[in-house]
């Protein structure tokens, strides 16, 4: 947190007063924030200062709070999209930006859409992080969420709206402790009221810039949780396919934002080698957690390949590598990288684990296709973009035994989900290669 809290300005957007703030030096980062904020109280929330100081770093930055928020004027107008964006260039006007790289989050994201595409000269650059183009979906948008999930999700956060717990809906990794739920209770209450909550939520929910994206001309970065649970990585990918030449990034996470201080810095490390061409260098964050590891592998793929001719074969794998991702989200997973004509994926729960390859294994049936997996629990170490340790090599290990059709696993999942309705046939005790001892080895049945 700065020495003392930056001056709030305020700039002229029709007939109202829109609050922002400037701080840093250098080239102009505009950011929109998601949601709701509050220029000032944005200082005092820990994981919402560590933002805007890494930010800040990027070039001289420049945030504001929307209409019916914060400190602007409480009246949302229209509410419309199209007038949010008149905000954010009212705010760049007052801000005497004439060039910026724009960075929306969630709600912010299909303002800097709008922002770039209308003023292409006064956006160098655009970050969509953890945002979408259009939320609900349509007819010829079936990736969206079905419109009676928002409205339900619109009445749930407004319910709790000023409790300290609305905002759960949005950071659910914030930490429980009763200062952070009374801290969060004040930020609600000083962004915005629980009927002015609804209204922003619903109206995000008509939110859709989608004919926008083609016309995009700046350099562009996606970057999005795999396993986001309010915005679907589907939606970023969507994005990330419109947008002329964009760069698409994939981190491991189940948010876009994660409530806790540091927890962001591998999104905030892409953002800023985006940006600045630069990237702090610090050691990467290694993180030990227990988690299901799940390889699996295409059986006789040499083979299957040369009968297809390469063309074909390509088509198969690409059809594979979406049935096996849309498995292992829907499962809660996080696919870490694909290892040939396989992948490696981890999850939360042996279960959903067990369930996710007996899923990929039925999909991919009718492309031909016959796979074999290993499913180990153990610790593992967890980098941005890998996991390592001995259950990785345990479960690379255990698939490499698999017959065809086989979804082979450790005896500490079989105990692990006991009462499940998983069966398991017994495969025996084998040696694993450069692995102490003996394990046994149990198949899934079904």
């Amino acid at each position: 947190m700065p020495s003392r809290i930056p001056e709030t300005r305020y700039a002229r957007s029709g007939d109202l007063s829109i609050a922002y703030q400037v701080v840093g030096e250098g080239p102009d980062v505009l950011f929109i924030p998601g949601f709701v904020s509050n220029v000032e109280l944005m200082w005092e929330v820990p994981f919402l200062a560590h933002y805007l100081e890494r930010l800040s770093r990027m070039g001289r930055l420049v945030f504001f709070d929307k209409r019916g928020t914060g400190l602007s004027d409480r009246s949302l107008g229209t509410g419309s999209c199209a007038d949010r964006m008149d905000d954010l260039r009212a705010v760049a006007d007052a801000a005497g930006i004439e060039s910026a790289a724009v960075i929306g989050l969630s709600e912010g994201g299909p303002l800097g859409i709008l922002f770039a595409t209308t003023y292409p000269e006064r956006a160098r650059s655009l970050v969509l992080w953890g945002t979408f183009a259009r939320i609900l979906e349509a007819p010829d948008y079936a990736i969206g969420f079905p419109p009676g999930t928002g409205d339900f999700f619109v009445k749930n956060v407004r319910k709790l709206w000023g409790t300290g717990e609305g905002w759960r809906n949005f950071a659910q990794n914030l930490p429980e402790d009763e200062d952070t739920r009374r801290l969060i209770a004040r930020y609600e209450k000083q962004a915005t009221t629980p009927g002015v909550v609804e209204q922003i939520l619903s109206r995000n929910l008509e939110i859709d810039v989608r004919l926008a994206l083609p016309a995009v001309q700046v350099p562009t970065l996606v970057i999005h949780r795999l396993g986001d649970r309010l915005v679907n990585v589907r939606l970023a990918r969507y994005m990330a396919e419109k947008i002329p030449g964009a760069r698409m990034v994939e981190l491991p996470g189940d948010f876009h934002i994660s409530g806790r201080v540091g927890e962001d810095d591998d999104v905030l490390d892409v953002i800023e080698e985006f940006v600045t061409g630069d990237r702090i260098a610090r050691e990467p964050h290694v993180e030990r957690v227990l988690a299901t590891i799940l390889f699996t592998d295409i059986v006789d793929s040499t083979a299957r390949a040369s009968d297809l001719g390469d063309r074909a074969w390509t088509s198969t794998l690409r059809q594979h590598d979406e049935i096996a991702r849309r498995e292992v989200e829907r499962h809660r997973g996080v696919l870490v990288k694909r290892t040939g004509d396989g992948l490696l994926a981890t999850f939360d729960g042996p279960g959903r684990c067990v369930r996710a390859a007996q899923a990929i294994r039925t999909a991919v049936r009718p492309l031909g296709l016959d796979l074999r997996a290993g499913v180990h629990t153990g610790e593992i170490h967890r980098t941005a973009d890998d996991v390592v340790g001995i259950a990785v090599h345990i479960g690379a290990r255990i698939g490499a035994l698999a017959r065809a059709g086989e979804i082979l696993v450790s005896s500490t999942v079989k105990d692990l989900v006991i009462g499940s309705s998983i069966d398991f046939a017994d495969r025996g005790r084998h040696e694993l290669k450069g692995v102490p001892g003996d394990w046994q080895i149990w198949a899934a049945v079904g």
